[in-house]
């Protein structure tokens, strides 16, 4: 699994021009699963997003996680993050998981991390058009894969 990371102010997500989940502060989480994803890689990520200390404590450091500040997460599926260009400048998804399986693992990542945020995970339409507005804060952004745990 692939997931791009930015620390927001607040975030939302329309389809078909209803705003479909919002959140204040907390993290915005575009999610893409491979071919080769399975259980352990949700665990992994869920356990790696909610201790990531990235929000500023009393001392003005990063040293604080989504559980520090009861935060919330917004999750956009974005099988894009599987995108090559090795040949050419159109992008190749042949290593992002079939449909059917990107689905499952998707829908069980958003349920192991609204379990450990202990409320639900608002997310996006998995496979729609989305429109995505967030007010980043800081900005701070990461990217973590679950294949290349040390990136």
């Amino acid at each position: 699994m692939r997931a791009v990371i930015q620390r927001v102010s607040k975030a939302s997500v329309v389809v078909n021009m209803a705003t479909v989940g919002e959140i204040g502060a907390g993290l915005l989480v575009f999610l893409g699963v491979g071919k080769n994803d399975c259980a352990e890689d949700i665990e992994w990520l869920v356990e790696r997003i909610i201790k990531l200390r990235i929000f500023e404590c009393a001392t003005g450091r990063m040293d604080g996680s989504l559980l520090d500040i009861k935060g919330q997460a917004l999750v956009i599926s974005q099988f894009t993050l599987y995108g090559s260009l090795k040949k050419g400048n159109r992008p190749s998804f042949n290593r992002a998981a079939p449909r059917a399986q990107a689905v499952l693992l998707y829908e069980e990542f958003v349920g192991q991390l609204s379990a450990a945020l202990g409320k639900p995970v608002p997310t996006g339409c998995f496979g729609e058009q989305m429109d995505i507005e967030a007010q980043n804060d800081g900005p701070v952004t990461l990217v973590i894969d679950t294949k290349e745990r040390t990136f």
